[in-house]
């Protein structure tokens, strides 16, 4: 075209020139002819001719101009070119980035024990495996309110592991985090899509020991975010620390399972493709699955499906118009009610059906094997805290009292009350899990929890001889060790005392009275300790030497924050067992507990248990403080001093008809109450004849139970220096006071 316009004016110079020529030519024809000089003769030449001369710079100037087109042509033409190179560039890379569908994971945890924190580390480590870049985040330390919706858009993935504390509460570092989120939730000032194009996944850790509050906290962080239309891009699951409900054993295999199916929805997403169906669906057909097909799916018995539930909406992109609406086809309908009406018709005897199902199930649980209590990390737990495990369920430990007599440093509190000898006690228990979560629990609740034997079970025979064989190996390696005394080394070695109270609910083992009879066969005596929470077992208990039951607090109330006990009636289980102990006609003990702003106040309810329960000693101890522990608020400032426990127990007896004080161990803040029928003619008979105590268990066994015996008929004098008001306060002078170096406080026995 351009070409076409140069051309065109080329020609218009020219018939211009050529006109203007014949013009000038026809007006010089007029002049006349003379004679003129060289001069003006070339001029007349250059005049008569200059028609050529106009031809000639018309060309030129037309030449000029096509050329100054031409040329302008050509940059255009290379202007463009550039243009579209750089927007092909620019558009690879919108490419580029379009591609990029995960940018990163960002897991979230709220954990009071450390479980889900360490979740939180693996899954992290695994999803860098990936080439994803991932970051822990602790709740407690994360705004939601500022940086919450910033995820929308940023094409991170967040995970949440949380954990569920006492009552269905979530954990400390998590409190902030889900009360924001539940109020965000029903806010309209944030509105119902204030986290839409957030994408999520929940994993919840919890116990479905407690019922009532199981996984609660899982639960609804998982409802709140759908409420706000955040992205659900895998069904919540729930992780089960009681190993006997747990789909895949324990809650560590639990989450290894939801972790597979994560991992794999996450190289899902990070190809781009985010169909749900994967293209295998036809033609036309919607991708988003109804919950009736949700629900069928999650049925199949396969690894991926475990303790998963979720609400009733399957996705948080349903009020979008492209997509299908989560209902159930008209068709459905019939065979729905069907199967309703099938399962609420009678049987032929009156029974509904649904209940034949129910024993069904029963009888399908009962036929599958039962699992060991000791999973392999809760194993690794307590070796690192020194126990030698013992089978699926018991296990034993050297206690450091054994260790200080051993050197000839000292006895424990039972020396002093009843004549134990600490170097030849065994610290054992043939049940690990207990029915409590204790706030002063020693053992930082690394032990299972549980309320009845639901785990594979080792004979009694196993169980005694193992803790007796490990027992023995742990007090050999004190051979030749400085400061250990040989005399009391070779008394170690054969057990003469059995603590069951290591750790756990030893009255929970079914065979805890043949346990018991084995100890009684090989003349070792029993201190049995129960958490009052098994009152038909304290009755069908055979005698044991001492039966004790742990009295933490005196109220509904305080024994629920102090225990944190997982039946819910639990303080009818309480009092119950209390009545139980009134029925034992051998020693039996209250051990009392001491917190400070705790339960030291409720004096007058203490007096009325005693009252119910009617035991014949009453142990009141300062709680011991084992160190911090996510586990637990105790701290040091709980922990009453000596004087503080002497003042407790001085009113409590002045409230109660028949005790006094009779015994006091300073260094472990311990006194003991005694029933006055152990005061025989002035005298404190605390201490236990146990070689008496072994002819009367025998003779009771050998005469099936006619031959009984009581509390009275085994007694020992109790000596002076282990009464209270002595002077040594309960530490016995045949022992040696040991005090380390740079301190003055006595530490005998560590």
């Amino acid at each position: 075209m351009c070409s076409a316009k140069a051309f065109a004016a080329m020609h218009g110079f020219i018939l211009i020139a050529i006109l203007f020529g014949s013009c000038a030519t026809t007006s010089n024809t007029k002049v006349p002819q003379s004679s003129h000089s060289a001069f003006e003769n070339y001029a007349t030449y250059i005049w008569h001719n200059r028609l050529y001369l106009y031809v000639a710079a018309a060309l030129t100037f037309a030449l000029c101009f096509l050329l100054k087109i031409l040329l302008k042509k050509k940059s255009f033409s290379e202007d463009v070119s550039r243009l579209v190179q750089e927007a092909l560039k620019k558009d690879d890379h919108c490419d580029e980035r379009a591609a990029v569908h995960v940018s990163g994971v960002k897991i979230f945890f709220g954990s009071q024990t450390g479980t889900a924190q360490s979740f939180a580390k693996e899954l992290s480590a695994d999803v860098r495996s990936l080439d994803l870049a991932t970051e822990v985040i602790d709740m407690k330390e994360y705004d939601p309110d500022d940086r919450l919706a910033d995820e929308c858009g940023s094409k991170c993935v967040c995970v949440f592991l949380v954990a569920t504390y006492t009552d269905g509460q979530p954990t400390e570092n998590a409190e902030w985090f889900c009360k924001w989120l539940e109020e965000a939730s029903t806010d309209f000032r944030y509105g119902k899509t204030y986290l839409k194009g957030l994408r999520y996944a929940v994993f919840g850790l919890g116990n479905s020991l407690y019922a009532t509050h199981y996984n609660t906290v899982g639960k609804n962080v998982d409802k709140w975010l759908w409420m706000l239309s955040a992205s659900r891009i895998l069904t919540r699951a729930e992780g089960d620390c009681n190993v006997a409900k747990s789909v895949h054993g324990n809650i560590q295999a639990d989450f290894q399972a939801w972790k597979l199916k994560f991992l794999k929805r996450l190289r899902v997403l990070c190809q781009g493709d985010d169909d749900k169906c994967c293209g295998k669906r036809k033609e036309g057909a919607s991708c988003i699955k109804t919950d009736v097909q949700e629900v069928e799916e999650e049925m199949k018995p396969d690894l991926d499906n475990y303790c998963e539930e979720e609400p009733m909406e399957s996705s948080s992109d349903e009020d979008d118009s492209s997509s299908s609406p989560s209902v159930l086809d008209v068709e459905d309908l019939g065979s729905l009610m069907s199967s309703v009406k099938q399962s609420q018709t009678p049987s032929s005897d009156g029974r509904v059906a649904k209940r034949s199902r129910k024993v069904a199930n029963k009888s399908q649980e009962e036929k599958e094997e039962r699992r060991e209590m000791i999973t392999p990390a809760l194993r690794e737990a307590l070796s690192k805290q020194g126990y030698k495990l013992i089978g699926s369920h018991s296990g034993v430990k050297l206690c450091r009292w054994t260790k200080s007599m051993l050197r000839g440093r000292g006895g424990c509190y039972k020396h002093t009350f009843y004549g134990i000898q600490s170097h030849r006690c065994m610290e054992t228990t043939p049940s690990l899990a207990c029915a409590n979560k204790c706030v002063f629990c020693w053992r930082h609740h690394t032990n299972p929890v549980g309320t009845e034997w639901r785990w594979k079970m080792d004979p009694a025979e196993k169980i005694l001889q193992e803790a007796l064989d490990k027992h023995q190996n742990m007090i050999r390696q004190f051979r030749g060790v400085p400061g250990v005394k040989s005399d009391r080394y070779e008394e170690g070695l054969t057990v003469q005392h059995c603590a069951l109270s290591l750790v756990g609910e030893p009255i929970m083992y079914p065979e805890i009275n043949r346990f018991v009879r084995l100890l009684h066969s090989q003349r070792i005596s029993s201190f049995l300790v129960t958490n009052a929470q098994f009152p038909e077992e304290i009755r069908s208990l055979e005698p044991v030497t001492q039966l004790y039951v742990s009295v933490d607090a005196s109220t509904k109330e305080s024994l629920k924050k102090i225990d944190r006990p997982l039946f819910k009636d639990f303080w009818t289980r309480f009092l119950d067992s209390l009545k139980a102990l009134a029925e034992k006609r051998q020693r039996t003990v209250y051990r009392l507990t001491l917190v400070k702003a705790w339960n030291v106040e409720e004096m007058t309810a203490y007096s009325e248990l005693v009252a119910l329960g009617q035991p014949d000693f009453i142990e009141v101890k300062g709680v011991t403080y084992c160190g911090e522990s996510s586990a637990s608020s105790l701290t040091m400032a709980n922990v009453p001093w000596h004087q503080e426990v002497v003042t407790f127990v001085q009113q409590l007896v002045d409230m109660l008809t028949g005790y006094e004080i009779a015994c006091e161990h300073e260094h472990s803040n311990c006194l003991l109450i005694a029933h006055n029928k152990f005061k025989v003619d002035g005298k404190w008979h605390t201490w236990i004849d146990y070689d008496r105590f072994q002819d009367l268990a025998k003779a009771h066994q050998e005469s099936g139970g006619l031959e009984a015996f009581s509390s009275s008929d085994y007694v020992a004098r109790t000596p002076d220096w282990a009464l209270f008001g002595a002077s040594q306060q309960g530490f016995d002078p045949a022992e040696t006071r040991f005090q380390r170096r740079n301190k003055g406080k006595d530490v005998s026995g560590c």
